[in-house]
């Protein structure tokens, strides 16, 4: 199990190496993605709190990258967060996310991208529920939701 101290050692010493790499033109990624996927996931911005198609969703499968596909959270470790914005306490693996400091807007926080393909996804913070205590603060439109079928329940 991952914990702040993990992620603050991947932002500054390095991050786990992926299972493979992706990587496309940014004429690729923009005939790829939606203008808002493009805007979010590959530009770093971040949708509105409360207006993502993900927020609310709480159906059994896979958060997968929308770029790469890449799988990044399972839904069993997706949580209200009042935040406005999905969120996660463990990536579905220790290697699928990428961690960088952040000091935007004068603020000191850790990004989170897709360790695929640096497809930008949102934010990790420390004050996520236990055991982790993490909370990974993710727009909608970094993800697609792989519903889980009956077989895989």
């Amino acid at each position: 199990m991952l914990t702040w101290k993990d992620v603050i050692h991947f932002s500054v010493n390095g991050n786990p190496k992926p299972d493979r790499r992706v990587e496309k033109t940014e004429d690729e990624w923009k005939a790829q993605l939606t203008e808002t996927e493009y805007k979010i996931a590959r530009l770093k911005g971040t949708e509105r709190p409360h207006s993502g198609a993900l927020c609310s969703s709480y159906d059994p499968g896979k958060y997968n990258c929308v770029c790469c596909n890449t799988p990044l959270f399972d839904a069993t470790i997706k949580f209200e967060s009042g935040t406005g914005w999905p969120s996660f306490t463990q990536p579905i693996a220790e290697n699928a996310i990428k961690y960088e400091k952040d000091t935007a807007y004068g603020m000191v926080r850790v990004e989170v991208m897709c360790n695929t393909c640096d497809g930008h996804l949102g934010h990790v913070f420390p004050d996520g529920p236990e055991p982790s205590g993490l909370r990974y603060c993710i727009n909608s439109a970094s993800m697609v939701l792989e519903k889980a079928t009956p077989h895989d329940r």
